[in-house]
This record gives C-alpha cells, sequence and structure tokens, in this order.
C-alpha cells in the first residue's frame, strides 16, 4: 500500500513526524508539506509563481506553498506510483465543525479527493496538544479498517482525536459537523512603527455541540470520524430558489 502524507503545521511538526513514523510501518510512504506553518490556508492553490521542492534534513520534501499545492505537486508531478490514499495531518488542534472551512489539514484530503483518492484528515484536540502518539495508534486502526473494508474512492473521513493516551480513548463514534458561534472580533494592536494591525480573534465555542456531533464526541472522549463531501450545493433549495426567480 503506497501512502502520501501531508499536513498544513509545516515538515518539521511533531504530528507528521509522529504520523510518519507509524504509517511507515505497514506501508510505502510519500511525505511532502509545507515549508512552514501554513494553518488556516484552507484549500488555496498558488496560480502567480513557481513552486519550489526541497528536502529536509528528516527526509520529507517541502514546498512553498500551501497545503492542497503538495498534495497537487505530489500526485501530479512527483509521486510514482499513484498512492492508495491520501493522509494529512496530525495536525496541532481540532478541526470540529466549522472549522473544516478553513483548515489546511482538511484541504490537503479534500485535494486527494479530488484526484481520485480516498483522503484522511486527521487532528488532535487540544490547544497544546501532546498525546501524537494516541492519535498515529488510531490512524493505524483507520488504515487497516480501509485496507479490509475499503470506502470508495470519494470519500473524505474527518478524525479528530481526543488529546488523552490512548488507554483513556472511549472508542469511535460517527459523526456530523457541529458549528461554532461566530468567532471573537478582531484584536487590535500598533506594530513599532505606530501603525495599526489587526490579529484575527479566536474561533467561537462550540454552538451546535449536542447529539451526533464532532464536538461532543471529542468531548466524552471518543475519536470522531465524520464523512465530507465536496459538493457544496444546498439541493433541497433549488425548488425555492426556483419559484423565487420565476416570481
Amino acid at each position: 500500500m503506497h501512502i502520501l502524507i501531508s499536513n498544513d503545521d509545516g515538515y518539521l511538526a511533531p504530528g507528521l513526524a509522529a504520523l510518519h513514523a507509524a504509517i511507515s510501518s505497514v506501508a510505502e510512504t510519500f511525505v511532502i508539506a509545507p515549508d512552514r506553518n501554513r494553518s488556516g490556508a484552507s484549500n488555496s492553490l498558488t496560480l502567480t509563481r513557481p513552486l519550489r521542492v526541497s528536502t529536509g534534513p528528516n527526509g520529507f520534501l517541502h514546498l512553498d506553498g500551501t497545503p492542497t499545492d503538495c498534495v497537487h505537486v505530489g500526485l501530479t508531478g512527483l509521486m510514482d506510483p499513484e498512492p492508495d490514499m491520501v493522509i494529512a495531518g496530525i495536525n496541532h488542534g481540532a478541526n470540529l465543525g466549522d472549522d473544516v472551512l478553513y483548515s489546511g489539514t482538511v484541504a490537503a484530503a479534500m485535494e486527494g479527493r479530488y484526484l481520485g483518492f480516498p483522503a484522511v484528515a486527521i487532528s488532535l484536540a487540544g490547544s497544546k496538544p501532546q498525546h501524537f502518539d494516541a492519535a498515529s495508534r488510531i490512524a493505524i486502526k483507520l488504515l487497516r479498517l480501509m485496507q479490509d473494508n475499503p470506502l470508495p474512492r470519494d470519500s473524505i473521513l474527518n478524525i479528530n482525536v481526543p488529546d488523552v493516551p490512548f488507554e483513556l480513548i472511549q472508542g469511535f463514534r460517527a459523526t456530523r459537523l457541529g458549528c461554532r458561534h461566530k468567532s471573537d472580533p478582531v484584536i487590535r494592536s500598533e506594530d513599532p512603527s505606530g501603525r495599526e494591525i489587526y490579529w484575527v480573534g479566536p474561533a467561537g465555542d462550540g454552538q451546535d455541540c449536542g447529539d451526533g456531533t464532532d464536538f461532543l464526541a471529542v468531548q466524552e472522549g471518543y475519536v470522531s470520524v465524520t464523512p465530507l463531501q465536496v459538493d457544496l450545493t444546498r439541493h433541497n433549495q433549488i425548488g425555492q430558489i426556483r419559484d423565487w426567480l420565476n416570481a
């Protein structure tokens, strides 16, 4: 089995090293990741300049672009043979609910899906996550499950792991995305020259975080497994919009 591994925290991130160490024990791996932290890059592609690939001291390829760039370049220009799937992570912090719209980790997985491969994004919850070994063991369990019971090639799984020792994880739950309250306001400050600058405020707390959500699963110590789809069409409103246009 051949696996392309990427992330959005950069090629030196401990989560990437932990994931690679785990996956390489059971499969052939190809790692390509951003040359620096690109959290929040979402699905952006670099179209206005060439991209450069280098090899880091840890042996991982790194690229001066976004997570989506990494997977795109890796799949269409570098990896031979093609992989059986794409795994992105282990992200430093959760990707729950609305986070998937901004997450570079989820975007890396989505790019794998766009190019025709099953994909997994795996994140370790917590503001300062520590138990990457536990998340790595979860990744291996899911990989073996997908080998024994393959999912369709258009599958994207968003995995969130509680930041606890492996022995304290309660199990797995199939979940839906919850949603957050709106984020805090921007934080105004000044640079050394006295010019006004702004920091994006923290994400909001969970709003829709009850039964069945990824928020609740992680809060209760379970690994959240949420299937994602690329189609953003609100299909049940098409008739309403048609009537609205005709009126």
